[in-house]
């Protein structure tokens, strides 16, 4: 920040200028220093960038990652457990943080801190920073006094579910180039390819192929209106997000995504093991079942296990068992099941949630090992057809001509 200032210097006489400071405390310390006795000092309006009003803009502003959130817990977990007060503590990491997001939310939450709110209160004003499950765990962590192993837990669950992402993201990049490569040979053949067979077809008047007549008029469409069907595309994608932004549509949505073939049921995998991590974090904390199981629903991103999840807390409201609701909600096999039952009976249900995620994990590296190798089969298919079907529709005209020309000959 720029601060343009007003002083007195040792002999009297009257200093003006401007210098750059964190803040006003900061500038008035630095004129001190100088031998400035500060009379005024007062931000300057700076003029912003066009990058700057930009970045402001909502669509172009930038997230909080991952790796920002986990760094942000391991510091509020040293720290806290060094005894610092939270406020200096949430200051010192605005003014040190890497991200311009993260920096302000951090000012933000200070700030309200220092009105009188929780921590967790005031980290609610930022529903796109911080989850359900981080608030819930942060305001456990407050009324216990173990704010610093609230920090601790969040970030171990905030790092399983980054080296998940990553791992799904790792076995997804092979099939994810094969098929751009595979979208941008036909583009080239549509664009390039067959308009010059096409017209060699037409000078020498022959009869085509169905197959040919069918990449010939594809071709010309493509030619003729890529346009719209660009514009049909963008408009087609910007309406699916629309629709998956509405409750049924969500709903909908995510309960196809897990019968998708392959992919499917790796996804229901991770879910699953995510809330049995959650579910088991929040139990130990000391939080009840039921306000634990609203907030491992509001925490999943599946809306569809979302739903068996608060199916499950009603049920619990009602006065049944664990069991019994993990049983109805249809969601676990009976191995896994049977490990709830354990749990339930020896009044371990947390550990023995934990050792379902511990199950789960082993499922899930073991589908993700294995999804490339899923996945390669039907892309050799498809693009076995594919070069099946140009071959045939380009060569099989060639081949009748030049029959034609021999039995002439």
């Amino acid at each position: 920040m720029q601060f343009s200032y007003r002083g007195k210097d040792s002999r009297g006489s009257v200093q003006q200028g401007s210098l750059a400071a964190p803040n006003a405390d900061a500038a008035a310390t630095e004129l001190m220093r100088r031998g400035i006795t500060p009379l005024t000092i007062r931000e300057q309006a700076q003029d912003d960038s066009m990058v700057d009003r930009l970045n402001r803009l909502p669509i172009f502003r930038k997230k909080v990652t991952l790796d920002e959130l986990i760094v942000f817990c391991r510091q509020m977990y040293a720290l806290t457990k060094a005894g610092i007060p939270l406020i200096r503590t949430m200051r010192g990491l605005a003014e040190t943080s890497r991200s311009p997001v993260l920096a302000e939310v951090l000012e933000d939450v200070s700030s309200r801190l220092e009105g009188g709110n929780t921590m967790a209160t005031a980290m609610q004003a930022h529903p796109k920073v911080f989850s359900e499950l981080f608030i819930a765990m942060i305001h456990v962590g407050e009324n216990t006094g173990m704010l610093d192993d609230a920090f601790k837990r969040l970030s171990e669950i905030l790092e399983l579910e980054r080296d998940t992402k990553r791992r799904l993201k790792q076995a997804m990049r092979y099939p994810t180039f094969v098929m751009i490569a595979l979208l941008a040979a036909l583009m080239v053949v549509n664009f390039l390819v067959i308009p010059k067979f096409a017209s060699v077809f037409d000078k020498l008047g022959a009869d085509l192929p169905f197959l040919t007549q069918v990449l010939v008029g594809t071709s010309n469409f493509l030619l003729g209106y890529w346009y719209l069907l660009l514009f049909a595309a963008a408009a087609g994608g910007l309406l699916l997000r629309q629709w998956k932004q509405t409750e049924q549509g969500r709903l909908t949505w995510d309960r196809y995504k897990l019968k998708m073939p392959v992919i499917g049921p790796l996804l229901e995998l991770i879910t699953l093991s995510r809330f049995a991590r959650n579910f088991a974090t929040m139990l130990s904390a000391g939080m009840p079942v039921t306000q634990a199981l609203t907030v491992v629903a509001d925490a999943t991103d599946n809306a569809w296990i979302a739903i068996h999840i608060k199916d499950m807390r009603a049920g619990i409201e009602r006065g049944e068992s664990l069991l019994r609701t993990a049983r109805n909600s249809e969601m676990f096999t009976p191995l896994i099941l049977q490990m709830i039952a354990v749990g339930e009976e020896t009044g371990s249900v947390d550990d023995m949630l934990n050792n379902v995620s511990d199950f789960y994990d082993e499922d899930v590296d073991y589908g993700l090992k294995r999804l490339a190798e899923s996945i390669e089969p039907i892309l050799i298919v498809a693009m076995g057809v594919l070069v099946l079907i140009l071959a045939l529709g380009v060569f099989l005209p060639i081949w009748d001509l030049g029959a034609a020309a021999m039995g002439r000959g």
